[in-house]
């Protein structure tokens, strides 16, 4: 089998790097605007990809956006594998009541749409990254943990695992040693399924003016921004729906080739998936 890295994972490695340059690799000012060359359209002398409402320069807003809002999609993935892996190794080893406590906890979290309950947790706290990364944390980890206990229940009941006990290993030296290292590739694979799904709903939570305020680039905020020229000039007002779209596709097709490739948590994925 090949061990070249999949096209997935070098276009996604492009677009971190894209987030980490974006602002040196703009054109122009992104806050910058001139009302007089507002609506530019794509391939005007100055603006390739035009301007926006205020006659800003979209392909600048662009890649100075890519930082905040692959950012807006990246914590709250990272946030929620930690926590649900603690989370679903906790009620794997603990007792029945401990595993009956935590997951059905989880699940009242579980049963509200995910949409509905990043809004709502986002709606209580002040718009900004903080609270998108607080509101998909808490929409990404009941499905994390359901992948980290189903993976806990299925070894559990292994030998090694018995023999560590018989042994006088305590509860945390089990976790550590023997546990994280089986359950951690499964959750990685899941993980990396998620951020398309978390850079959408971050993007979401900005069109809604919940998330990263203007004039701070982001694409969610842009597309909220062009909303009102979608007929007058579409070209433009869908550049930052098509990079969202983009993106998204990008790193699900990740999360698929390193399923593939790994065939961790195969069976396990779609048991999670909100």
């Amino acid at each position: 089998m090949s061990r070249r890295p999949p096209v997935s994972a070098c276009l996604a490695a492009a677009l971190l790097l894209l987030a980490v340059a974006g602002p040196l690799l703009a054109p122009g000012d992104p806050d910058a605007g001139d009302l007089r060359e507002r609506l530019l359209p794509p391939g005007s002398p100055g603006h390739l990809l035009g301007t926006d409402t205020q006659g800003r320069d979209v392909l600048s807003r662009l890649l100075v956006a890519a930082g905040p809002s692959l950012l807006g999609g990246l914590l709250p993935v990272a946030v929620a594998t930690v926590a649900g892996g603690l989370l679903g190794i906790a009620a794997g080893l603990g007792g029945r009541r401990t595993e009956h406590a935590l997951l059905r906890t989880l699940d009242v979290l579980y049963a509200f749409p995910g949409v509905l309950l990043a809004i709502t947790v986002a709606t209580v706290m002040e718009p900004g990254l903080l609270a998108t990364v607080v509101s998909l944390s808490v929409v990404l980890t009941p499905a994390v943990t359901r992948v980290a206990f189903t993976e806990v229940r299925r070894i559990r009941g292994a030998e090694y695992l018995v023999a560590a006990r018989v042994s006088g290993a305590g509860a945390r030296t089990i976790a550590v040693r023997q546990v994280a290292p089986v359950v951690t590739p499964v959750l990685l694979v899941y993980s990396s399924s998620l951020v398309g799904l978390a850079i959408v709903y971050a993007a979401g939570l900005s069109f809604l003016g919940l998330g990263v305020p203007p004039p701070a680039a982001e694409w969610g905020a842009m597309l909220d921004e062009l909303r009102p020229s979608l007929l007058t000039r579409p070209e433009v007002a869908v550049l930052p729906a098509l990079t969202i779209l983009v993106v998204s596709v990008v790193f699900n097709t990740l999360g698929e080739a390193l399923r593939r490739r790994t065939g961790a948590g195969r069976g396990l994925l779609a048991e999670a998936g909100r």
